[in-house]
């Protein structure tokens, strides 16, 4: 690395400690009006976002202004609405002590300090600038590093923030590994990571060196489960909006799909008729872009190992990243394509007649980040949620909680640890600290 750079993040680092030792960021109004400023210029860029995300991924600009700027708006709205009201002690219960002192008891969110967020390439926007608005609620400051994979909304992400914010309370660092190196050896006071679960190994153990606190975001492979009783048109778009979304590239998009065999025919010709209906002879083009030419490469030899399997689609273009929308039946767990999470639009379909054996299937393996099962019987859905783990879950949808204000989002066991989002957000990036105070 050159001693430039590194001299230039140490002292941003130094900046944001200095910082935030005079306890400006503290204050409520300063927070709030440092929030309502970014939301001010963070909506100039409205059109600078679109095309870079457009250059990057191949997401159109009503699918950009929805997912990466709306629901970061949104999240904006509702938390400066809340704010105030949140940030509140919470007196709670407090009993005499055994040698008669009486006691008043409270808890109060107090920020850890300074946040290293560092943001993936699939939505690189919004999973920058969500957690980063958990972060500035609570009273951090933050260093951003974006995905070196968008290139082009990295710099868009750059520019925004350095003209909503001081370095010294928000600042962007561009680069890769290396520079993630050495930004992970710092002493930061809390750590967010969204990625995969093997970078997600990398950052936590950096932070086990320094006992650093940490979220992680990461993924896996998420189950769709299709019962017989299901409303197979319903199921069809819904779970399609869920996986076709961003060419795949969600970490909680319907990984594979277990249906029932008594509809598995049915249910496989009414999809084709759909994805013919929606995208007409080929979705190439039309689903957005694969992020790499390797990752393409990747989610090739899942079809190449098993040719036979696919039942629709199956066409990309290395030159472009395209990639059609791909569906695979008659898919076993022996298959390549169930051997990790896919991230790319192939969704395999398994069958089943026996719910416990897809439960202990699902079970026997990693928790995934999200879980989602269709059917018509609350009894079913019940059951199958009660006798699974996963970050969330859904009944008849899917990916609608992600954008959620009032459900805390996150993973379980591999798929993460931590939950964000409105309200939790501030728990997230908070110190809960106990006040007992003496009479």
């Amino acid at each position: 690395m050159k001693k430039e750079i590194e001299q230039r993040i140490k002292k941003i680092f130094d900046l944001q400690k200095a910082f935030f030792k005079t306890n400006q960021t503290k204050d409520i109004a300063f927070r709030k009006a440092q929030l309502t400023h970014f939301r001010e210029v963070f909506l100039k860029y409205t059109d600078a976002i679109c095309e870079a995300v457009n250059i990057d991924l191949g997401k159109s600009e009503e699918e950009t202004k929805y997912v990466e700027i709306g629901i970061v708006v949104s999240e904006l709205d509702y938390i400066l609405e809340n704010l105030d009201e949140w940030t509140k002690p919470t007196f709670v219960e407090s009993k005499p002590h055994p040698s008669g002192v009486e006691t008043t008891s409270k808890i109060i969110y107090e920020p850890y300090g300074v946040n290293y967020i560092i943001g993936p390439f699939n939505y690189p926007v919004q999973l920058s600038f969500s957690p980063l608005i958990g972060a500035l609620m609570s009273g951090n400051t933050a260093i951003i590093k974006p995905s070196e994979n968008t290139p082009h909304v990295a710099q868009v992400i750059e520019d925004i923030v350095k003209e909503a914010f001081d370095e010294k309370y928000v600042a962007v660092v561009q680069g890769a590994i290396e520079e993630n190196t050495l930004l992970l050896s710092l002493p930061f006071d809390y750590i967010f990571f969204t990625g995969s679960p093997n970078v997600g190994k990398i950052v936590m153990k950096a932070a086990a060196e320094q006992l650093i606190p940490l979220t992680l975001e990461l993924g896996g492979k998420s189950p769709t489960i299709v019962h017989k009783d299901a409303d197979l048109d319903k199921t069809i778009q819904r779970i399609s909006m869920g996986k076709w979304i961003n060419c795949g590239q969600t970490c909680v998009a319907p990984d594979y799909i277990y249906i029932h065999e008594d509809i598995k025919e049915q249910f496989v010709e009414k999809f084709k008729a759909f994805l013919q209906e929606t995208y007409g002879n080929s979705s190439l083009g039309k689903i957005g872009k694969i992020v790499s030419q390797q990752q393409i490469k990747n989610l090739a030899s899942y079809l190449d190992a098993a040719p036979e399997k696919v039942t629709y689609g199956g066409k990309y273009d290395l030159e472009t990243r395209h990639f059609e929308a791909t569906l695979m039946d008659n898919v076993t767990w022996d298959d390549k394509i169930m051997q990790q999470e896919i991230f790319g639009p192939i969704l395999p379909i398994l069958t089943y007649t026996d719910i416990d054996v897809v439960l202990d299937e699902i079970n026997n393996r990693p928790k995934p980040l999200a879980l989602y099962v269709f059917t018509e019987s609350q009894d079913f859905a019940d059951d199958v949620i009660a006798r699974t783990t996963s970050g969330d879950a859904e009944i008849n949808s899917t990916l609608i909680h992600v954008g959620s204000h009032y459900l805390p989002f996150g993973g379980v066991g591999t798929s993460g640890m931590g939950k964000y989002h409105g309200k939790f957000s501030l728990e997230n990036f908070s110190h809960q600290r106990s006040i007992l105070q003496a009479k």
